[in-house]
């Protein structure tokens, strides 16, 4: 798949950039395509500034900053198809760097991967990220739970523990 795209991308965004030329002419094609580049990487700037202000602000309270960070990516991402020439590209960028498309795209990731990313504290697990394994003890997953065991899970809400375990430990 990821083979397939990398093929049918460029041939796209050639077969589209030679239609715009062959409409506006050559030379305000080559302008169109460097202006959207300068004006993307103008706002993927300005949008990975905010970003990484409010990673800064939740870490400070002590939380896991899961949204921003993905936010991160998906901006880091915008930014590479912006310097990639093509107006495919650029607009998928674009797409990426406005907040309710962003958002969108974000909580489809984060719903994709809660269920197989958990940070464990003693070993690194298969798959995506760090894992949870059976013997290891402690660790948080995705979405902030505290996970003691496999059949334990406390979730640390404002400071206060609430425990699922019928002994409160």
């Amino acid at each position: 798949m990821l083979l397939l795209l990398l093929l049918c991308v460029p041939l796209l965004e050639l077969y589209v950039i030679v239609q715009v030329a062959g409409g506006m002419g050559i030379g305000w094609t080559i302008l169109l395509l460097i202006g959207v580049s300068v004006a993307g990487a103008w706002m993927v700037r300005r949008s990975g500034l905010g970003v990484l202000n409010q990673i800064r602000n939740r870490l400070n309270r002590g939380e896991l900053p899961a949204a921003e960070l993905v936010d991160g990516l998906l901006i880091l991402l915008a930014g590479a198809l912006m310097l990639t020439p093509g107006f495919l590209t650029d607009a998928v960028g674009l797409l990426l760097l406005f907040l309710p498309t962003r958002m969108l795209v974000r909580s489809l990731l984060m719903r994709h991967f809660a269920k197989r990313v958990t940070v464990g504290r003693w070993s690194a697990g298969p798959g995506f990220g760090f894992g949870y394994s059976a013997g290891a003890s402690g660790g948080t997953d995705v979405r902030g739970a505290d996970v003691r065991d496999v059949n334990e899970v406390r979730e640390v809400r404002n400071g206060r523990q609430a425990s699922e375990d019928p002994n409160g430990d």
